[in-house]
């Protein structure tokens, strides 16, 4: 009996210790290292104005519909970019569904961008990403964008272009992942809300 209580007493204890570390200072640690080290990743990677408004997470992309503006990857997401409710189509290379979806985003994107009927529509253009939330485009994406965003802008393409570069992410180390364009931070730097 005596050793009975002894190992209740032993278990006890150990599960207040885990507790403690597991779910106080573990996390702890954690948040405070995050807060140190990396603020702004820590902190949802929040695009601030420089009234200090927060106008969303370069993470997360947002619907942009206007001629004015960069386009992001279509939604699956909810009702479009719904972060409650990620996730894409789902759909497989043999699905008619999705042949039909994105034939007709091929033809809409090129009618929106003023090209011509054999233009190649990069893929990211027309197809929605696995979270239905990608924040980037390609580069090809945002170049065939350049001259509406342009001319609903009546700024010359080569200014346009340039601020495509500037906003493009290279790859992760130089050899991980391909170049995008962060649309959020491209669009809002279109409207002169943070640096161009």
């Amino acid at each position: 009996m005596k050793n009975i209580l002894l190992e209740i007493k032993t278990s006890v204890l150990a599960l207040i210790l885990l507790t403690l570390v597991v779910s106080g200072a573990y996390p702890l640690v954690v948040w405070a290292l995050g807060e140190a080290m990396f603020p702004h990743k820590a902190n949802g990677s929040l695009i601030v104005a420089k009234d200090g408004k927060a106008l969303g997470s370069e993470l997360l992309a947002q619907s942009f519909t206007s001629p004015k503006y960069f386009h992001p990857r279509p939604s699956a997401a909810g009702t479009g970019y719904d972060a409650t409710s990620s996730g894409g189509t789902n759909l497989g290379p043999t699905s008619q569904k999705l042949m039909d979806s994105v034939k007709a985003a091929v033809a809409q994107y090129r009618a929106e961008n003023g090209l011509q009927a054999g233009t190649l529509v990069p893929a990211d253009a027309v197809t929605s990403s696995a979270s239905g939330l990608d924040p980037h485009i390609s580069v090809k994406n945002a170049l065939l964008q350049t001259a509406r965003v342009a001319k609903a802008r009546n700024l010359s393409a080569e200014k346009v272009a340039a601020l495509v570069e500037k906003y493009t992410d290279r790859r992760q180390l130089g050899i991980f992942g391909e170049d995008g364009v962060n649309v959020l931070k491209l669009n809002l730097a279109m409207d002169g809300i943070i640096d161009q």
